[in-house]
C-alpha cells in the first residue's frame, strides 16, 4: 500500500454525512469482531466504535503518521486497537479471525488486489463478511487519484470477478452516487484539481443528504463509487 501524507484524504474528515453513509452501508455486517484496512487518522473508526455490536475493532494503518493520530485518538477506547501495519503483513496473527473486514476507500491503493482478496479471505471466519467501497469509473481516474496513490478505479465486473475468483458470496454490489460523475469530471480530470475542505463540505451538506435519499430507495445504473458486500461461506 502507498504511503500516503493524507492532507486531501484528511478533507474527507469534514464530510459528516457521507462519513455516516459509509457506516450505514456496513452495519448490517458487522458482528462482533471487526477488522478496518486503512484506517487513517480514526474519522470512521470513532462511527464503527460506538455500533452496539462491536466488542472488538482491530484498526490496520500502515502509515507511520497516520497511525500515531489514529491510536491517540483511540486511546481510551479499550475495544478498539490500532496497529501500524497492513492486514497482508499481520495476517498470521489474524487467520479465521473476524466476523467482518471492511475497506472504504483502500482497496484502491493496493497494487496487487488479488493477493488482497485472499488475505481477506484466510482472515474471515466462516460466514463473515467483507464490505469495499471503492472509486469507480476508469475514465474518471485523474491526476488526484494518481496522487494519492490510487492504482485504479474499478467497474463492477471487475469487482465481482475479484471477489469471487476467490471464493467469496456476492451479497449485494451497486454503484453509488450518480450525481457526483459530472461535477468529479469537471473538477478532477479537465480542471485536475484536488480536494479541500470548502468543496467537500458543500457537497456533504447540500448533496449527499439528498442522494443518500435516493440512492436508499432506486439503485443507480452507475455511479461515481462501487459497494461490494461478499461473503465467505
Amino acid at each position: 500500500m502507498n504511503e500516503y501524507i493524507g492532507k486531501d484524504l484528511e478533507s474527507m474528515s469534514f464530510a459528516k454525512n457521507y462519513s455516516k453513509w459509509l457506516v450505514e452501508f456496513c452495519e448490517p455486517y458487522l458482528g462482533s469482531t471487526v477488522a478496518e484496512i486503512g484506517a487513517g487518522t480514526g474519522n470512521l473508526t470513532e462511527l464503527f466504535s460506538r455500533h452496539p455490536d462491536i466488542e472488538k475493532l482491530i484498526a490496520f494503518e500502515p502509515s507511520e503518521k497516520m497511525s500515531d493520530i489514529l491510536q491517540k485518538k483511540m486511546a481510551l477506547d479499550k475495544h478498539v486497537k490500532a496497529v501500524n501495519n497492513t492486514l497482508m503483513d499481520e495476517k498470521d496473527s489474524y487467520i479465521n479471525c473476524f466476523e467482518s473486514i471492511l475497506y472504504i476507500n483502500v482497496l484502491e491503493h493496493i497494487e496487487n488486489d488479488r493477493n488482497e482478496a485472499a488475505t481477506i479471505y484466510e482472515c474471515l471466519k466462516s460466514k463473515g463478511y467483507v464490505c469495499i467501497f471503492v472509486p469507480a469509473l476508469s475514465f474518471l481516474y485523474s491526476e488526484f487519484d494518481r496522487s494519492i496513490g490510487h492504482y485504479r478505479r474499478y467497474h463492477k465486473p471487475q469487482l465481482v470477478d475479484l471477489f469471487q475468483s476467490q471464493g467469496f458470496n456476492i451479497i449485494n454490489v451497486k454503484y453509488v452516487d450518480m450525481p457526483g460523475i459530472i461535477p468529479w469530471y469537471i473538477a478532477f480530470v479537465l480542471l485536475k484539481k484536488g480536494l479541500n475542505k470548502n468543496n467537500t463540505s458543500v457537497y456533504d451538506k447540500i448533496a449527499i443528504p439528498i442522494i443518500r435519499i435516493i440512492e436508499n430507495i432506486i439503485t443507480p445504473p452507475v455511479g461515481k463509487n462501487l459497494l461490494l458486500i461478499a461473503q465467505k461461506p
